[in-house]
């Protein structure tokens, strides 16, 4: 548990970095006089800590198509893969084992301010053993987009029902570090 409370205080010294950096060359970009059309696609690796019992951390990695409908909302669709870790001990020796799965989202981000945004994502999560099921996802989140093209965003992504790894209501926080790609 330390060592994943110091990887979360880590990440959030480099979001203060990168956003002191960003904003100190936040004057010298051309000023855009009609609304951003851009499309990027955005490699991301994810890590977290599941709210569910018996698991220790979760990883994982995204693929994301970014279409800007203006300036300041944005149209996401993401498909990646997750996975979460059993804690060593009691939990470890249930039937239960770690559990994988295959998000395919899509949703909105809104950025009120410059760099900084809010986001939502709904979507469906594919177990990936055998007799897995298909659960119903949603992920709020904030992060903040630099000029770089590098994107940092922290959410909560939860599932419902029964899920498609087999456990009732499972979710992680999770911090993202992506790099987007401008593809216009």
């Amino acid at each position: 548990m330390k060592r994943t409370k110091l990887l979360f205080a880590s990440a959030a010294a480099a979001v203060a970095i990168l956003i002191g950096s960003s904003n100190s060359n936040a004057q010298t970009a051309p000023v855009n006089d009609g609304d951003s059309k851009a499309t990027r696609l955005g490699i991301g690796l994810s890590a977290g800590i599941p709210t569910t019992d018996g698991y220790k951390f979760a990883f994982g990695g995204d693929l994301r198509l970014q279409q800007d409908f203006t300036s300041n909302v944005s149209g996401i669709l993401s498909v990646g893969y997750n996975t979460f870790s059993l804690e060593s001990g009691p939990a470890a020796t249930s039937s239960v084992d770690n559990i994988d799965f295959i998000p395919v989202k899509a949703g909105i981000k809104v950025f009120p301010v410059a760099r900084f945004y809010f986001s939502g994502e709904i979507g469906a999560g594919f177990g990936t053993r055998d007799g897995s099921k298909t659960a119903f996802i949603y992920a709020p989140g904030i992060g903040v987009g630099t000029n770089t093209g590098i994107d940092i965003g922290l959410r909560y992504e939860g599932m419902t029902g029964n899920s498609a790894i087999g456990l009732k209501n499972p979710g992680q926080v999770a911090l993202r570090l992506a790099y987007g790609f401008n593809l216009n």
